[in-house]
């Protein structure tokens, strides 16, 4: 096996850790891998990440399918949308500047980095799912969507919408940047959906593999290319170390893995704007 090759497998394998970690978190750092450690072309690489991400986050959404972790209604309407929005994604990808593009992206990045943080930093119960009578008048907790007292999730008209807009938004940012969008669905599920971060997390891989399955195919059709040595390679480090991360994920507490998932998102955003607002 020659060095890139095998460099390809590390580089899954780091990903797939963090995606099984964090529910699709570690995506963030494909792109990364691919272009600075494999030297791929950017748009090479966005397709790549896509399909490899994708298929790790599907292997990871069946196995917690069968744990019964995933919420599956909440997950099926943000994908739905998001899986709209992927392909629109892929078309303003070809219209922006990138430069003007990751910037935003890193600065929304911060944001939720601090907001995960202080929500994590918070009393114990600000981060776990937020229960609710059925008539409860509305409050500050943040979590938009309410809750029964047995955890069901109440999908208003307002509840809806707001997933919706969500999963649409999250569809745009994965067919503009290749990543399958974990770093906005787990917070978006977490803040506004009231869901445990674990929850969360594996929720979060099933909405992955549906976006991914989206962009890979508008990626497709707009006729551009996509090394398959180079994805399954990606993709079959990224199941060995979904596996990993998962196996570490559940020995961590709910307001750690916030606190860490918070940590690796400003660590790449600071990169991204180092590299494009200094030129290091």
């Amino acid at each position: 096996m020659t060095l890139t090759l095998l460099l390809t497998l590390v580089f899954g394998v780091v990903v797939g850790f963090t995606i099984g970690l964090t529910g699709g978190g570690g995506s963030i750092f494909a792109i990364p891998a691919l272009t600075y450690g494999l030297g791929l072309p950017t748009h090479e690489a966005i397709g790549v990440s896509l399909m490899s991400v994708g298929a790790t986050a599907l292997i990871g959404a069946i196995q917690r399918l069968w744990r019964r972790e995933v919420e599956v209604p909440t997950g099926l309407l943000f994908a739905g949308m998001g899986m709209v929005g992927a392909p629109l994604g892929t078309m303003i990808n070809r219209m922006l500047p990138d430069a003007l593009l990751l910037v935003a992206f890193a600065v929304l990045m911060v944001l939720i980095s601090v907001h995960m943080w202080r929500r994590a930093s918070g009393p114990p119960a600000d981060a776990t799912p937020v229960l609710e009578p059925l008539n409860s008048p509305p409050d500050d907790t943040g979590a938009h969507c309410r809750r029964s007292p047995d955890g069901r999730l109440l999908l208003t008209s307002r509840c809806g919408m707001l997933l919706a807009s969500l999963g649409f938004g999250t569809g745009i940012l994965s067919g503009l940047f290749g990543v399958g969008g974990g770093f906005v669905i787990v917070p978006a599920l977490v803040l506004f959906a009231g869901l445990g971060i674990k929850r969360a997390v594996a929720t979060s891989l099933l909405v992955i593999s549906m976006i991914s399955t989206s962009g890979v195919a508008s990626y497709l059709i707009a006729g551009r290319p996509l090394n398959l040595e180079v994805s399954s390679l990606f993709a079959a480090g990224g199941v060995v170390g979904l596996i990993l991360g998962t196996l570490l994920g559940r020995k961590l507490s709910g307001p750690t893995l916030q606190k860490s998932f918070s940590v690796a998102i400003l660590g790449v955003a600071c990169f991204i704007l180092i590299k494009h607002l200094l030129g290091i």
